[in-house]
C-alpha cells in the first residue's frame, strides 16, 4: 500500500468515526456515486473484472443505505426510498450484466437527486438533534 492509499484509508476511517448519522448517510451516497463513476471508467477500459467489483461495492453501499431507513419515523418517504433503492440495485445488476454505461448514468442521476435532498436537510436535522440532545 502506497502512502496516498494509507492516507486515504486513515482519512476515510476518521471521517466515519467522527460522523454523525446524517453525515454517515452523506458518506454512503458519496461512496456509491464514486464507485459507480469508477465502474463506468473500468467498463470503458474493458476491465470487466474491476467493473464488476466496483458495481458490487456500489450495490453493498445501497444496501447499507436501505438498512438506515426508519419506517416508523419515515413513513411513506421511507417506503418510497426503499422502492428506489431496490430499483437502483436491480439496475446496477443489469448494468453489470449488460455492460450498459447508460444504466450507470441513470443510477448516478437518481442517487445524486436523493443526495441533494439529503444534503439540503442537514441544518434542519442538526438543529433538531441539538434540541433533543
Amino acid at each position: 500500500m502506497n502512502g496516498l492509499q494509507a492516507y486515504q484509508r486513515v482519512n476515510t476511517q476518521t471521517s466515519i468515526t467522527d460522523a454523525d448519522p446524517h453525515k454517515l448517510i452523506q458518506l454512503l451516497y458519496n461512496g456509491a456515486l464514486e464507485r459507480i463513476n469508477m465502474a463506468k471508467a473500468r467498463m470503458q477500459a474493458r476491465d470487466y473484472e474491476g467493473k464488476g467489483r466496483l458495481i458490487s461495492k456500489a450495490i453493498e453501499i445501497v444496501g447499507g443505505l436501505r438498512s438506515f431507513l426508519d419506517f416508523e419515523k419515515g413513513g411513506d418517504l421511507a417506503r418510497h426510498l426503499e422502492g428506489l433503492y431496490d430499483y437502483i440495485e436491480r439496475t446496477l445488476f443489469e448494468a453489470n450484466r449488460l455492460n450498459d454505461a447508460a444504466k450507470l448514468d441513470e443510477v448516478s442521476d437518481l442517487l445524486r437527486q436523493v443526495k441533494e435532498g439529503w444534503d439540503g436537510i442537514r441544518d434542519e436535522v442538526m438543529s433538531g438533534q441539538q434540541a433533543t440532545g
